[in-house]
């Protein structure tokens, strides 16, 4: 008797489950936050202009016509014109000459406040022009920290437990979340995006696991996407709203990285998961949480039947610690499940990726952002919502390829439709796609990975869609170049990730590998073009 064998005795979606499902939405809301404040940290109107101290009695527009050269018909945003401006004052000059000399912007910038009411540390930093990939480093910096944060607390969540995982990096992400307020300088800022990117991910998917552990089988898809349906996708939409009516980018980084102080109380109301604690060899705390569930629900289940399960706790037990031997290379020394491990590698990279620069390039888009970045993120509902009827009658394959393909089209038709509405239509139309990508690809590898390598094979692939994430802000800062270059890129890897989606087995309706034997079998016979819905049901492709 297993775990899957319990929760129908003691509750598959009870009272306790649901109270565990509510718990996902503040560590949903950690996640937005987490993941997206930068953006707002570090916006830069679309309009500025050196500063010319000599005109600062002239209204804007004269003193623009005076002292900054045109470009293609708008007024440069690194260039001033090197005359004496003073003596063209007196002169009566008002409107400059194009043979003038130019030189840099040597007394700072002027920025117009019309769209963006507010100064963040970018415009207070002047990274513009020769500075403008500043902001981009710093986000790179933030996922190089996902990456070893991934690393250390995945290795805290194995020895001390997943609770106490979750605890550690939400509160490192909401200290260097409250000290970015403080920072003065770049590299004070980039050291703190470092920090901050230990707490990313983590912050929700151990919360995350931990609820879905304790539904029934028939409810996961549902726990699955559900909270970043209604949760994630209420937390993003809301996040531009906040920024835009605090106004002030140091109180933004402290309102939306203090609330994940509230993590202290988590052991008082989430469960440490049973299946590590058996790991660990507490197979009698284990079933304690267990006896709680069933009292939370109102289930009765005999002392037998816990007997029968402590029993079944020892067994499991053994076979964890004989998959210790196990290790991420063992995935690669046998030809189907080396050539299944690069591709879902390559996949979720591109996944990564495209999903990532959708994110960021919104910034770029011709509308107003606050209003584009919350109709973009309003995507991420019925993204969830679609895969709770498509995910078993499509099956993840076709699910991912299709998603990720129209993700691409849609994203190279917006860098070659008029800018406008049209852009920003089909922009949107991308990263709802790629949002369906980024849910089935969450799910794909940890049913196609045999058990026995599943967990260190997941965690290998989520890193490495970290390594792809790093490149994602130098992507979007390729629109400083042409505007249509970060889509373009986007679109490309997103119809590469979709094809080759084709390539990997089909996991519905089929017995999930255990050993690396089965993950070497595993889709064997599958053919490329079967889709689910069609098929007669298999009995399994592995025993």
């Amino acid at each position: 008797m297993d775990f899957n064998d319990m929760l129908p005795l003691i509750g598959e979606f009870g009272r306790y489950q649901k109270f565990l499902f509510i718990l996902i939405l503040p560590f949903a809301y950690y996640l937005a936050f987490v993941y997206f404040t930068q953006i707002f940290l570090t916006l830069i109107p679309e309009d500025y202009w050196c500063t010319v101290p000599e005109l600062g009695n002239l209204s804007q527009e004269e003193s623009l016509k005076l002292s900054i050269p045109l470009v293609e018909g708008k007024y440069s945003k690194c260039l001033r014109y090197d005359v004496n401006f003073t003596e063209q004052l007196e002169l009566g000059v008002r409107e400059a000459n194009n043979s003038w000399p130019t030189t840099s912007c040597t007394h700072g910038w002027t920025y117009d406040f019309k769209e963006i009411p507010y100064t963040t540390i970018a415009t207070e930093q002047n990274w513009v022009c020769d500075h403008a990939v500043l902001a981009t480093y710093a986000q790179s910096l933030f996922f190089v920290g996902a990456i070893c944060g991934g690393l250390l607390f995945g290795w805290v969540a194995d020895k001390f437990g997943r609770v106490p995982s979750m605890i550690a990096c939400n509160l490192v992400g909401c200290a260097a979340g409250v000290t970015t307020a403080f920072v003065n300088n770049f590299w004070l800022f980039a050291l703190m995006r470092f920090l901050v990117g230990f707490a990313f991910d983590n912050c929700f998917v151990m919360m995350f696991i931990l609820a879905l552990e304790y539904v029934g089988p028939k409810y996961r898809t549902f726990v699955a996407n559900m909270p970043i349906a209604i949760y994630f996708t209420s937390a993003t939409c809301l996040l531009p709203w906040i920024a835009y009516y605090i106004a002030n980018w140091k109180y933004l980084a402290i309102a939306t990285s203090a609330p994940l102080i509230l993590v202290i109380f988590t052991p008082w109301l989430v469960p440490e998961s049973a299946r590590w604690l058996v790991s660990q060899g507490k197979i009698e705390k284990s079933i304690e949480i267990m006896k709680t569930l069933a009292r939370r629900n109102r289930s009765q289940v005999s002392d037998e039947t816990f007997e029968i399960f402590r029993l079944s706790c020892k067994r499991i037990q053994e076979e964890e610690q004989q998959n210790l031997s196990y290790s991420i290379m063992d995935m690669f020394k046998t030809p189907r499940m080396r050539r299944t491990t690069i591709i879902l590698v390559i996949v979720w990279m591109c996944i990564t990726l495209v999903f990532d620069g959708h994110v960021r390039s919104v910034g770029s888009l011709p509308l107003d952002i606050f209003l584009t970045f919350t109709l973009a993120c309003l995507t991420e509902f019925p993204a969830g919502v679609i895969l709770l009827w498509t995910m078993d009658s499509l099956g993840r394959r076709w699910n991912a390829c299709g998603s990720m393909v129209l993700s691409g089209v849609f994203s190279l038709l917006a860098a070659v439709a008029p800018s406008g509405v049209y852009t920003v239509a089909f922009a949107i139309a991308g990263r709802f796609f790629v949002n369906i990508s980024y849910n089935v690809g969450s799910q794909y590898a940890a049913e196609v990975l045999p058990t026995v390598v599943r967990a260190q094979g997941v965690a290998f692939i989520h890193i490495m869609g970290y390594v792809s994430a790093i490149l994602a802000p130098f992507v979007v800062y390729l629109s400083n170049i042409a505007t249509v270059l970060p889509l373009i890129i986007l679109g490309c890897l997103g119809i590469m990730g979709g094809l080759l989606c084709l390539l990997l087995p089909e996991t519905v309706d089929r017995v999930l590998p255990q050993t690396l034997q089965d993950g070497e079998e595993f889709g064997r016979n599958q053919r490329m073009w079967e889709i689910p819905c069609l098929q007669k049901k298999p009995k399994g492709d592995c025993e």
